[in-house]
């Protein structure tokens, strides 16, 4: 069985300048969940009807943007062993941890707003770790900035898809590059994003572009989409009047680091 899982409270060590991060999320009782069995998945189309996998959460449904736990679950099962060490630089309100400890995993998890004490204060574009130190790196990054996470001043999530957000995810591709061990694998959850008015952002093709330099291409898997907001009425009408498309799947982009003769382990 894995450990108890930490209360989600508010921790930080701002920087100076900083502003406040999100407010803590309060811890509430357990609630049994009633899930279907959880499998891996085995072709490029994952689906399963829930945000959360067993009779717990992991993480916490309420934070703004949480990662389907069965989606970490899937990748870490599938590329990496028990007692490895995996890393999540945008870990919210620590998902991919959960899951690890459920799995029998080392997790870390870095964050500009931390929502739980197990989560370190960092920035993904500056991470506190060695060279080649982790085994696996698991990612959802904000979407540029369609959602509000926090107003620490260094949150990519306030970053427009005009070219502010694309550079500050090459810096994250590169120190990802720099921690994780040769031949191992990076994981990217993400969503392309339409605006209207703005128009349609294709975060996905961007991302998978952006980490050719330093990863060589494994896979890419859709993942169906159970966001509420799919279903309702008003949305599905304004998408078929207005002539665009709701977003029914996210993009999971599976990379390996590329070695190369001078690098040290």
């Amino acid at each position: 069985m894995p450990p108890p899982r930490p209360p989600a409270v508010h921790y930080s060590d701002p920087f100076p300048g900083a502003r406040p991060g999100p407010k803590p999320i309060p811890p509430r009782p357990r609630r049994l969940l009633k899930k279907p069995p959880l499998v891996p998945q085995v072709t490029t189309l994952w689906d399963y009807p829930s945000q959360h996998y067993g009779n717990e959460e992991q993480g916490s449904q309420r934070f703004k943007g949480a990662t389907p736990s069965y989606v970490i679950w899937n990748v870490i099962h599938r590329y990496s062993e028990p007692g490895e060490i995996v890393l999540d630089p945008f870990c919210g309100s620590g998902t991919t941890l959960d899951v690890c400890r459920d799995l029998d995993r080392k997790g870390l998890g870095f964050d500009v707003a931390p929502m739980r004490p197990d989560i370190q204060q960092a920035d993904a574009r500056s991470l506190p770790l060695k060279q080649r130190s982790v085994d696996l790196i698991f990612m959802d990054p904000p979407y540029a900035d369609n959602l509000e996470y926090s107003d620490d001043p260094r949150c990519i999530g306030k970053l427009k898809a005009n070219g502010q957000y694309q550079r500050a995810m090459r810096l994250v591709l590169r120190e990802c590059a720099r921690v994780l061990r040769n031949e191992r694998v990076l994981a990217i959850y993400v969503c392309d994003v339409f605006q209207k008015g703005r128009g349609f952002f294709p975060l996905g093709f961007e991302l998978f572009e952006m980490a050719r330099p330093h990863f060589t291409p494994l896979d890419h898997v859709a993942v169906v989409r159970h966001n509420r907001t799919l279903e309702m009425g008003n949305y599905r009408k304004a998408a078929d009047e207005g002539g665009f498309l709701l977003r029914g799947f996210n993009h999971l982009l599976l990379f390996r680091r590329n070695a190369h003769p001078f690098d040290r382990e």
